[in-house]
């Protein structure tokens, strides 16, 4: 066994009674031999509640996994380096865990094991000198760099619902005057059974940079999320609302024939079985964006615009060709 009386270990977590009960709120995997890291833990999140589900094997974590909402995975030991990179690789390799950060502890690995752990894909290895502060400020990053990239849409990158609900709750807070506007694509189902998935991702791809464009150019200060498969969300000036709006209709209109194959294109719609079974002809896409304004304060959380807009989406969907339509009605 390595040597623990060295002056770099001596600072590092030894056992320590774990008092103290808390309402989960961040939820961690642990796996500790001869380090008690979750008291310090305890420490760093001392603000925030904490549970801590405790593991041995791999086939245990998978069922914490299962079970809980699992914020990070940590694998902390002094001396069983080899045990815990296997596990580590276990983790990766699984699809369901794959995405969950985990964080390696261990005060003196040497060059191999530190080589081995972030080979494996641990998003954090924490080794060395122990600095309360500074292990706290890395255990924090791995966490928001999680949930930051989790909650972003994997096939456009743009912000997905969680980091647009903060936004507008952002801009409500700050009273804000601003307008929301909820695009989507109409008759995208039909396209997407057509051509096939990779070819309705395409589309995704190209609308969310035509949508991107059109904003950004106008409005470096705007925001552009995308909620889930056709469905996109844009915070904007007010004023901005019908250049930004017609810009992003007319560069769509454009391009979006591109995506057809030229017979298709030619007859101006495609075939397809619709969502009640029956063969039915659908238009080249369009779009249609719902505009909602927020004036003076007038909306005090998202869930009352989320129901003006969804209404006023589907009155948008119902004019043929691409359209964007301004709530005028008051809230209600």
């Amino acid at each position: 066994m390595r040597n623990t009386e060295n002056t770099i270990l001596e600072s590092w977590p030894v056992a320590v009674p774990n008092e103290g009960q808390y309402k989960p709120n961040y939820h961690f995997a642990l796996r500790q031999s001869e380090v008690n890291l979750d008291f310090h833990l305890e420490q760093y999140f001392k603000d925030q509640d904490t549970k801590f589900h405790y593991f041995r094997s791999f086939d245990e974590l998978v069922v914490i996994c299962q079970r809980f909402p699992i914020d990070l995975v940590f694998l902390a030991s002094r001396s069983n380096m080899n045990s815990d990179i296997e596990i580590l690789r276990s983790i990766k390799s699984n699809v369901f865990l794959s995405i969950t950060p985990v964080i390696v502890v261990n005060p003196e690995p040497d060059d191999n094991d530190i080589v081995a752990v972030f080979e494996n894909g641990a998003e954090e290895f924490i080794y060395g000198k122990w600095v309360d502060r500074l292990v706290e400020v890395r255990i924090r990053r791995v966490i928001e760099r999680s949930r930051r990239d989790l909650a972003v849409n994997p096939s456009t990158k743009l912000p997905g619902p969680s980091l647009i609900e903060i936004e507008v709750n952002r801009q409500l807070e700050q009273k804000q005057r601003f307008a929301i506007c909820y695009a989507d694509l109409d008759n995208f189902k039909a396209y997407n059974d057509y051509y096939g998935y990779s070819s309705g991702d395409r589309v995704i791809k190209l609308t969310a940079r035509i949508i991107k464009d059109a904003v950004f150019d106008l409005c470096r200060g705007g925001f552009v999320g995308h909620i889930a498969g056709d469905d996109f969300v844009m915070i904007i000036p007010d004023s901005l609302v019908e250049q930004i709006c017609a810009n992003i209709l007319e560069t769509f209109d454009s391009l979006i024939p591109l995506s057809y194959d030229e017979k298709d294109r030619e007859r101006g719609h495609i075939t397809t079985v619709n969502r009640r079974g029956e063969v039915e002809d659908f238009p080249i896409l369009t779009m249609s964006i719902a505009v909602l304004i927020n004036k003076s304060g007038e909306f005090k959380h998202v869930g009352e615009m989320s129901k003006m807009l969804a209404d006023l989406k589907k009155i948008t969907k119902e004019k043929d060709g691409s359209n964007f339509m301004v709530e005028r009605r008051s809230k209600y």
